[in-house]
């Protein structure tokens, strides 16, 4: 089965361009991580945004200028080719998809390293519950909201969410098991009416893909690593390379490492 390839498999797959997918269900018990990859001239200013938005972007490392590994989270990760799909944005606004960085790597760029929900999703499904997207084959589901980041230097925007169903029962469950990973975005930043948070059509999702929603299911919202590509947008930095919604960098770091007992 795919997702039951072994983590330097999968690792060799993306690297060669033979995996493009979503992570998610993937590495089942590494830290999936954000990217966020920023000339030194903006790295400062983005690294106090991270400070004073923890939730929505929970910063695992960070690189020296021009480095493309980061031993902390494995000593074979390349962070210029191990990502299925990387974002180019130039003045704030979306360029082009690449599977590699090769052509556009510059010696001034820093690595943002942050986590994401993907790594919480083993718990949750060891506690029995189903996550509806890895069910259903999908990426998750991603919407832009109205709830305001705290702003930083030249960056401000507002944050992202996933979106996964439960029941009631199930809701209070998810919550307790993910506020444990705090690193992983912790607990979930709303639950219910997804129009309170300036979600007006919840089957229409800004990235990812929709999913089913039992009529006894309750919408469950936590803080999303693409919050960065929203604030991007926004505050418009002349050059910057994200992940594509849903494609993480997986590292070799364990979740269980990151979990607050």
């Amino acid at each position: 089965m795919d997702k039951d390839l072994s983590l330097d498999n999968l690792r060799k797959k993306i690297r060669s361009n033979e995996f493009t997918k979503t992570t998610s269900g993937y590495a089942p018990g590494y830290l999936q991580a954000n990217l966020v990859i920023l000339p030194a001239l903006w790295a400062a200013d983005f690294l106090l945004f991270c400070q004073k938005n923890p939730v929505a972007c929970p910063l695992i490392d960070v690189t020296q200028p021009g480095e493309r590994y980061l031993p902390s989270i494995g000593a074979d990760i390349d962070l210029s080719t191990d990502v299925p799909e990387y974002h180019v944005f130039y003045e704030g606004n979306f360029e082009t998809s690449v599977s590699d960085l090769k052509d556009l790597w510059q010696d001034d760029l820093v690595t943002f390293v942050l986590g994401c929900s993907f790594s919480f999703e083993e718990a949750l499904i060891q506690s029995g519950l189903s996550i509806r997207n890895i069910d259903e084959g999908k990426n998750v589901s991603m919407y832009d909201t109205n709830i305001a980041c705290q702003p930083a230097g030249k960056f401000n925007g507002s944050f992202v969410v996933s979106m996964r169903p439960f029941r009631a029962k199930d809701t209070i469950r998810a919550i307790q098991i993910t506020t444990r990973f705090p690193k992983s975005h912790g607990a979930p930043v709303h639950f219910g009416d997804p129009s309170t948070i300036g979600i007006s059509d919840i089957g229409k999702p800004n990235y990812g893909d929709a999913v089913h929603i039992n009529s006894d299911e309750i919408p469950v919202f936590w803080a999303c690593g693409v919050t960065p590509q929203n604030v991007i947008r926004q505050s418009r930095p002349p050059f910057c390379i994200t992940h594509a919604p849903g494609k993480m960098l997986i590292t070799d770091r364990l979740s269980s490492e990151f979990a607050v007992l």
